[in-house]
């Protein structure tokens, strides 16, 4: 049976009671919130292991929620819409999101999803024995989520550190942008390929200086060059 803290937020009673009934049957523990402010505040109280997010909140939106979360923390996001707008997906993807399901939702789907992104988050995050790796002055060490240039501390954000990660392990190889998805965001966004291209951006921009390159493969993908 699961344990994890799984934190609703939701301004809707009949949204955060239907997900509850659902996910309590399978064992996990539920808090939640009505709204924006809220949610930061709960986040606080009771620690989550993951937070179901609706984009549309009262007094502070999902997308500033997630934001806020993301400054800080890599918390597993699940987002909520009553949209499905392909720039809601995106926006999403890119401030840090995990997944996203679009409203009315089946709760055995949501209860689906939150199973596999907690399957998916876990194991990286307690990968203790990685040992580093270093290509030209670029080190990454897995274990610490520790990346530097010439010695030289990176700050990444959780996506940026799992898409650099996937690009040095798989080094002088060209991969998809698809293929990015799967192994970085754990699914197949299909149509969504533009969040890799934003992040491989901000990743150019934060590694200025390494000499490992991310080649743009036009057409296919990017793949990590060494010096």
């Amino acid at each position: 049976m699961a344990h994890e803290t799984i934190l609703l937020v939701d301004d809707e009673p009949h949204i955060i009671e239907l997900a509850r009934l659902y996910l309590q049957q399978e064992g996990f523990q539920i808090a939640s919130a009505a709204d924006g402010i809220q949610a930061l505040a709960e986040v606080e109280r009771s620690a989550p292991d993951l937070i179901v997010l609706d984009l549309m909140l009262p007094r502070l939106d999902g997308w500033e929620v997630c934001r806020r979360i993301r400054a800080t923390s890599d918390l597993p996001i699940l987002m909520l819409t009553a949209r499905d707008d392909d720039i809601d997906k995106i926006v999403g993807l890119e401030l840090g999101a995990d997944d996203y399901l679009t409203k009315p939702f089946n709760p055995r789907e949501l209860v689906a999803r939150v199973k596999a992104i907690l399957r998916r988050t876990g194991p990286r995050q307690a990968a203790h024995d990685a040992k580093p790796l270093r290509v030209g002055n670029l080190m990454i060490d897995p274990s610490r989520r520790v990346v530097t240039v010439d010695e030289r501390p990176v700050n990444l954000r959780a996506k940026e550190f799992d898409l650099l990660l996937a690009l040095v392990e798989n080094r002088e190889i060209v991969l998809s942008r698809e293929k990015l998805l799967d192994l970085v965001w754990g699914f197949d966004f299909y149509g969504q390929t533009r969040t890799v291209d934003v992040h491989v951006a901000h990743l150019r921009h934060k590694l200025a200086g390494m000499t490992p390159q991310i080649e743009t493969v036009w057409g296919v993908g990017y793949k990590l060059t060494a010096a």
